[in-house]
């Protein structure tokens, strides 16, 4: 650590309780659950693998029913939803430090402290249990977005937005659209490589070994971290972070309310964009479009595809997240019965309002936590499937590995909601800000 991150002057310690918004914490929340499915693929290390390299191809229909929801909803989707939260939170962090009357140097620097902390998490955590961490991924990406551009004026801003969308239309698409623009759709097996190794093999987890498995998941997290963090900065993977910075500016997820129509069109036509481009890869993997085997590899052009797709689906998903946070705080009443607000008004409330308020609370309980609740599922998805483990990945598939990794989700809303009634972080929060706040940091919640 350099010297001046050691001794940044701070005017406050991290967030308190009151100050935190509902809709970033919930977004969080279900956020971890899209991504403990997400990441089940590569623990069914058993299991046949088709072109792509991730999704099993053998199964059941309701397995086949799993892969196919995941590769259109989930895969190359949930990430982006990180990158903006992450990219939101790290403004809210820089405006209540500017706010409080630290120079935005200092601000600065408190983040780059945070962001150096995260990418040594991020790699502990890949080397001993999780080779696809994304901590320490998007620690490198705070680490020089925030440096270049949280100082930034709007207009700067706004036109690095558009040099970000320029980037990824003509880096990250090209190949896909020069196919498009030819009308050749057999030309799309000339993009990918279907002999390629399979991806999942990249997380260690077929391994008997942990030693064996522990130099597996570095490496990978080693190449994500420090060679994948500065390749996306050049192929657009700056646009959702930057789209967080500049929502966080005008405390969209704080107030939905004062934009409606913003969020309404996000969420419809990003989460349809995202759908539909990724609905050829999810036909093709169970047999419904006959497409060349190399354009569905981690390199083929419907991957390509996806991944263009999958910014816009990100976006969308964090909308109708705000969307459901400004309808849930601002319903009216029950005629006979009361809302949640009247019933908690007058001492009681009804079962499903009960119900319910209990349910958002725990899972924005989770997003308060989330950092701990991620490393959470590794501490129980690898010991328990991997095979220098229990092995039980191999016995499991898709469709099992999916209600599998909900209930794991389930023990840390569970764990997240008991820490919240007590009103205590979660462990590694606890660490993390001890770490970048030092004393001030016990302050905050």
């Amino acid at each position: 650590m350099t010297a001046d991150t050691e001794r940044a002057p701070l005017r406050r310690g991290a967030a308190r309780s009151e100050e935190r918004a509902l809709a970033p914490d919930l977004a969080r929340g279900i956020m971890l659950l899209l991504i403990v499915l997400s990441n089940t693929a590569f623990h069914l290390w058993a299991a046949r693998r088709g072109p792509s390299g991730w999704h099993p191809v053998d199964g059941s229909r309701v397995d086949h029913a799993v892969q196919f929801t995941m590769i259109t909803v989930l895969d190359l989707r949930v990430y982006p939803l990180f990158a903006f939260l992450f990219g939101y939170g790290m403004t809210q962090l820089y405006l209540r430090q500017t706010a409080a009357g630290a120079s935005e140097r200092d601000a600065v620097a408190l983040l780059r402290r945070r962001s150096l902390w995260l990418i040594v998490i991020g790699l502990t955590h890949a080397a001993l249990l999780m080779g696809g961490d994304i901590v320490g991924y998007y620690g490198v990406l705070s680490l020089v977005l925030g440096w270049l551009f949280l100082r930034r004026g709007e207009r700067a801003l706004r036109w690095w937005i558009g040099i970000a969308v320029a980037q990824l239309l003509l880096i990250t698409a090209e190949p896909v659209v020069s196919v498009m623009l030819r009308g050749d759709w057999a030309a799309l097996g000339e993009v990918g490589d279907a002999g390629a190794e399979p991806g999942f093999t990249a997380y260690g987890a077929q391994q008997e070994s942990w030693l064996a498995a522990a130099g597996t998941r570095l490496s990978t997290g080693l190449f994500i971290t420090f060679v994948g963090a500065p390749l996306s900065l050049i192929g657009g993977g700056t646009l959702v972070f930057l789209l967080g910075f500049w929502a966080a500016r005008r405390r969209i997820l704080e107030r939905p309310g004062r934009h409606l129509p913003l969020l309404r069109r996000t969420a419809l036509i990003g989460i349809a964009v995202g759908w539909l481009g990724a609905l050829p890869a999810a036909l093709a993997h169970v047999g419904a479009l006959d497409v060349p085997d190399d354009a569905q590899s981690e390199e083929g052009a419907l991957t390509v595809l996806r991944d263009l797709t999958g910014n816009a689906a990100g976006i969308g998903y964090v909308a109708a997240i705000a969307l459901f946070v400004h309808w849930w705080t601002t319903r009216p009443p029950r005629p006979g019965r009361g809302g949640a607000a009247a019933a908690v008004a007058r001492g009681g409330s009804s079962g499903a309002a009960r119900r319910g308020e209990v349910a958002v609370t725990a899972i924005a309980a989770v997003g308060k936590r989330s950092l701990s609740c991620y490393l959470a599922h590794s501490l129980i998805f690898a010991p328990l499937l991997a095979a220098w483990g229990l092995g039980l990945g191999e016995h499991l598939t898709s469709a099992t590995m999916a209600l599998f990794a909900t209930g794991v989700w389930l023990i840390t809303v569970f764990g997240a909601y008991a820490l919240e009634r007590a009103g205590r972080r979660g462990p590694v929060e606890a660490v993390l800000r001890r770490l970048v706040y030092g004393g001030r940091g016990r302050r905050g919640n």
